[in-house]
């Protein structure tokens, strides 16, 4: 028999932390945990767009660690010692960085801001690099607010969005897309 999919235990609007707590669907525990889970989704579809075999692989290795932040933040903090829930290390940004510094190489220097576009790639991995600074925004809220958060969970997403960004400009590189420089505009 098949396990069903719906538990109608949030039709009230509240759902449960690991470990138990109730808490109000829009909390902003939910709401960071939920905007990585749409960052997880997001990173899946970018790779989907990549043709760089290299690139996806980092893509896969990007989504197990979103899980682990993911379970992070859905934990209740005064459980968590209790509970079995994967650790995020410092070796996992550095990871990151290696990537970029890799990417940077081949990259020609910025001479000016650029404009997401240009290919769909290319596109999709900026649109992944906002969802992922939302996911940071909301993380640095929490810890602004009070509410515990693991201090590598938003050095990690910091650094993510970096990797998109520099991700994105490489993937322009491979496909042979130059950069879209902004051009503001002088007079109006």
């Amino acid at each position: 028999m098949a396990i069903k999919i719906y538990t109608k235990t949030g039709d009230l609007g509240k759902t449960s932390l690991i470990g138990g707590t109730k808490v109000a669907k829009n909390n902003i525990r939910i709401e960071a945990y939920g905007t990585t889970d749409e960052l997880n989704s997001y990173i899946g579809l970018t790779a989907d767009h990549l043709t760089d075999e290299h690139s996806k692989n980092i893509l896969k290795e990007i989504q197990d660690r979103l899980f682990t932040i993911g379970s992070s933040l859905a934990c209740d903090p005064d459980k968590e010692p209790l509970l079995k829930i994967p650790d995020l290390k410092e070796a996992d940004i550095e990871l990151l960085e290696k990537e970029i510094d890799k990417m940077n190489e081949e990259l020609a220097p910025m001479k000016s801001f650029i404009l997401p576009g240009g290919h769909v790639a290319i596109s999709t991995t900026h649109v992944t690099r906002c969802v992922c600074r939302r996911a940071e925004r909301l993380c640095v809220n929490m810890k602004e607010h009070e509410i515990f958060v693991e201090p590598l969970v938003i050095k990690y997403l910091n650094r993510l969005s970096d990797y998109l960004f520099v991700l994105a400009r490489y993937t322009g590189h491979l496909l042979g897309v130059e950069d879209i420089p902004w051009k503001p505009r002088i007079n109006g």
